[in-house]
């Protein structure tokens, strides 16, 4: 009986995983297909539509402002996370839990709709779109994901290394900084890849509120008009697709680093 539960277990996860990454894996298959159209069979083999991308200097305009939007959400996010997590870990705050239920609104509000009201508060208060007003959007985004990865990292702290220090003489500053940071330090860079990613790769706050200045996902829509360069599209993809596995990888790597999970704990 226990061997049919498992092999059901596994024949539903293999059915789970197909259907969730199949359509992902078929995107970098098209990108070195020798012709501009996606259908089957493929023609042959050819690295040309990687080669296109050097020579777009809309998409390496795009590929920058999202690198700096990714940089300052993912620094300002953590920052934030960070005092966030200890004050939630270290102090007893009345309604504390009402206050973490707020902080976590924004990743069930659809973001079409998180958009809409953005931009609408935006073009009231008289605020350009720009860069700064799409970093403001992935911020409301990322501050909550920041704060799970660090609230997990805080509570595996032991609070007698800080009730030590601050017994010798140091101050809570010092404290922090010499014997919490380096403990909560695999956390931290978690969280600043994780957070980076989630802002990378986001569209819909994006297109509400990127005014001239597109990121990299709302110029990659923008190519999707032209049949002619969807080769080059399904190219980026590929290589954003690799990359962000490999971030996302790193980042879960570092962030269960030193970390004593419970034995029974599947997270």
């Amino acid at each position: 009986m226990r061997a049919r539960r498992i092999n059901s277990l596994a024949v539903y996860a293999m059915i789970y995983l197909t259907f969730l990454y199949l359509p992902v894996a078929v995107l970098p298959l098209f990108s070195f297909n020798d012709s501009q159209y996606v259908t089957f069979p493929l023609v042959g083999f050819t690295l040309k539509w990687y080669g296109q991308l050097a020579d777009s200097h809309g998409l390496q305009t795009a590929l920058f402002n999202s690198i700096r939007v990714g940089l300052s959400v993912s620094i300002i996010s953590t920052v934030l996370g960070i005092f966030a997590a200890k004050s939630v870990t270290r102090y007893r705050m009345r309604r504390s839990g009402l206050m973490i239920g707020f902080i976590m609104v924004p990743l069930v509000i659809p973001e079409i709709i998180l958009g809409i009201a953005l931009l609408m508060t935006f073009s009231i208060g008289g605020i350009k779109l720009s860069l700064v007003t799409v970093a403001i959007g992935h911020l409301m985004l990322c501050i909550p994901f920041s704060m799970l990865v660090l609230i997990s990292r805080m509570e595996g702290l032991d609070k007698s290394l800080e009730e030590a220090s601050l017994d010798l003489g140091e101050n809570a500053w010092w404290t922090f900084w010499r014997v919490t940071f380096p403990v909560i330090l695999p956390g931290v860079v978690a969280s600043l890849l994780l957070t980076f990613t989630i802002s990378f790769d986001e569209f819909v706050l994006a297109f509400f509120l990127s005014g001239t200045d597109a990121t990299l996902p709302v110029h990659i829509w923008s190519q999707l008009r032209f049949p002619e360069k969807l080769p080059s599209v399904l190219a980026l993809g590929a290589i954003i697709v690799v990359v962000s596995t490999i971030v996302i990888l790193f980042a879960e790597v570092i962030r269960r680093g030193g970390v004593q999970l419970d034995k029974q704990s599947k997270v």
